[in-house]
């Protein structure tokens, strides 16, 4: 069946009500308006399949249009469009003329489906965004915490590396229950942090007034509460991945992904299989040059930044970890592109070249492995790729010196010229 043979339904979607506009096999239009609420889904719901609606389209408009694919997925083909792509032709706009539009669009095959997850990898999903928002939060309530101390005089950060580990909580409450600062130093549970008995001492020469105290309690107890909602979430993703520990363990491979940003990957990534190539998926990802193309003026920009901007975020984060990690190849390459194009430019271009390889080693099952490339001698000039450049250089500057330069065989020999 041709796609305009099709009985289909554009929906212009609202937060309070839906329109839908349904196109007949013969080109007829039928308008409705529902409720956005799981009635008024149900009496859509039926509303199409009395006139045997096969196929629905509607715009990703926020969150909205989750409840309408969720009710119809299940009893037709739904398509979720970008709403750029979909844009109407400017003139008389109503809610009946943009569905209506919608309508026409999917009856000719002129929409783009956006990439809808499956329901068990929105989850995933769900789950690993409420713990990026989660450490957020508890980023904000520990920088107020710095804040609070720094206020009154108490610089515990420049002792304690981490004030939330072992000694700085220890530290942090005694504080508060009031206990003297000698007796805090001499009872601080780790050794190391208790050597520093006259930093300690000097940094916590102030106490705090009553307003800090109750703020910082404040702030102790949501932290601690975050910490136990993470752990909760945390249980609840590995669970999750229970089926696809083979992949976790593939990302884990890769220098500068750890178990929680292997996690976020997969999860903003949903099935990798979706992608015929490592190009399209970092496309979807936008993190490939924006492309300006007119005549044969050919200009590249800024990465598009479209799709996922969790996705985008965790890999640059990895990227990060990758270009700190000594005598890989990917600290190598990134060291290549930063004396070219800059520190910040490299670091996307890492992320773009990660993002790559793994999915060519999700896609082949295989590990990372480096190629155990035998690290070169400094200074030694016959193992440098630059060493008919460097030989060049040298001889201009012997040369410049008044030396005279012979070259038997393979073997050079420099020959100083009397009075040079």
């Amino acid at each position: 069946m041709r796609s305009n043979d099709k009985v289909v339904c554009g929906v212009d979607v609202h937060k309070k009500f839906l329109v839908a506009a349904l196109i007949t096999a013969d080109g007829d239009s039928i308008f409705g308006r529902f409720t956005n609420s799981q009635s008024g889904l149900l009496e859509l719901l039926q509303w199409l399949l009395q006139y045997g609606c096969q196929l629905v389209a509607a715009e990703s408009t926020g969150v909205y249009w989750y409840p309408l694919f969720l009710a119809l997925e299940d009893h037709m083909e739904v398509i979720i469009a970008n709403p750029r792509q979909i844009k109407a032709i400017p003139g008389r706009k109503t809610d009946r003329n943009d569905a209506q539009w919608i309508a026409e669009l999917a009856r000719n095959g002129l929409i783009k489906p956006s990439r809808i997850f499956r329901r068990d990898d929105r989850e995933l999903r769900k789950l690993t965004r409420a713990r990026h928002k989660l450490i957020q939060e508890r980023t904000d309530h520990v920088n107020r915490v710095h804040q609070i101390l720094e206020a009154v005089g108490i610089h515990l950060a420049s002792v304690v590396s981490d004030i939330f580990g072992k000694a700085g909580q220890f530290i942090l409450r005694s504080l508060l229950d009031g206990v003297a600062i000698e007796e805090i130093v001499e009872r601080i549970p780790v050794a190391r942090i208790k050597k520093k008995k006259e930093a300690l001492l000097d940094a916590l020469h102030t106490h705090l007034g009553p307003v800090d105290r109750v703020l910082l309690e404040q702030h102790l107890e949501i932290i601690q509460v975050i910490d136990a909602k993470v752990a909760e979430i945390d249980t609840e993703v590995i669970a999750g991945f229970v089926d696809r520990r083979d992949d976790l363990e593939i990302l884990i491979s890769i220098p500068g992904i750890g178990v929680t940003s292997a996690v976020t990957i997969l999860a903003e990534i949903g099935n990798y299989r979706d992608f015929p190539s490592a190009e399209k998926l970092a496309a979807w990802c936008g993190i490939v040059p924006s492309v300006y193309q007119s005549a044969d003026t050919l200009r590249t920009g800024t990465i598009t930044k479209q799709g996922s901007r969790q996705l985008r975020w965790i890999l640059v984060e990895v990227a990060h970890a990758a270009a700190r990690t000594k005598h890989s190849a990917l600290h190598r390459y990134f060291m290549r592109l930063k004396r070219r194009i800059g520190y910040l430019k490299a670091i996307v271009a890492l992320a773009h070249k990660i993002l790559r390889l793994l999915w060519h080693l999700l896609m082949n099952r295989e590990f990372y492995e480096e190629s155990h490339r035998p690290e070169k001698v400094k200074g030694d000039l016959l193992e440098d790729k630059n060493l008919h450049r460097r030989e060049r250089s040298a001889i201009a500057l012997l040369t410049r010196l008044n030396y005279v330069i012979t070259k038997p065989r393979n073997d050079i020999e420099f020959k100083g010229v009397q009075g040079g």
